[in-house]
């Protein structure tokens, strides 16, 4: 069987200086899985690499958040070279944690091990949320969780506007809760 897939022309593209935010394609899937597959990029987010077919249902439920919330992740990608360097965006999880956040729009980013250090997290961070403060208004509550031992997300979150409010536990690890407010944060 042929798949026929959807386009994602539906999706906004967001463009900063070095990178294109783009609707995940298809075609995105084999660096999708090499991503989520690194341990060195899973090592504060879950720390256990996903096999391809937990990234193929990563990659579904990814792309579905557009077709269901109006929000989602992009693929990130360098505009220099084209090359694949990550997603970035907003999800709705429905995580059993305390305290909640279900309703939330949870703010993410993961980037290839080949980009980190370079400042594309916090560049690809503040154009998602510009486009959350226009579509959302700009006083949209955003959160995010962030491993205590990832002084680098917590850096870029920090940059962003981000601020801790609680400290909880997530899949038996602890996690910090981050949230911003408003474009004034």
């Amino acid at each position: 069987m042929n798949p026929r897939p959807q386009s994602s022309d539906s999706i906004p593209v967001v463009e900063t200086d070095r990178l294109l935010l783009r609707g995940f394609e298809l075609g995105d899937f084999d660096d999708h899985a090499a991503l989520w597959a690194d341990p060195d990029v899973v090592r504060h987010i879950s720390g256990k690499v996903s096999s391809r077919e937990e990234s193929w249902n990563r990659f579904l439920r990814t792309c579905g958040h557009w077709s269901f919330m109006g929000f989602g992740y992009w693929a990130l990608i360098e505009k220099e070279t084209g090359r694949f360097a990550g997603q970035v965006g907003l999800g709705d999880f429905k995580r059993d944690i305390e305290p909640s956040i279900e309703g939330t729009p949870e703010m993410g980013w993961v980037l290839a091990t080949w980009c980190h250090g370079r400042g594309y997290a916090t560049e690809a961070v503040q154009a998602a949320l510009r486009w959350v403060e226009t579509h959302f208004g700009p006083d949209c509550r955003t959160v995010c969780l962030i491993d205590p031992e990832n002084p680098a997300s917590i850096r870029v979150a920090e940059k962003c506007g981000y601020r801790e409010y609680f400290r909880t536990s997530y899949h038996g690890g602890p996690t910090i809760l981050l949230e911003r407010c408003s474009a004034r944060s």
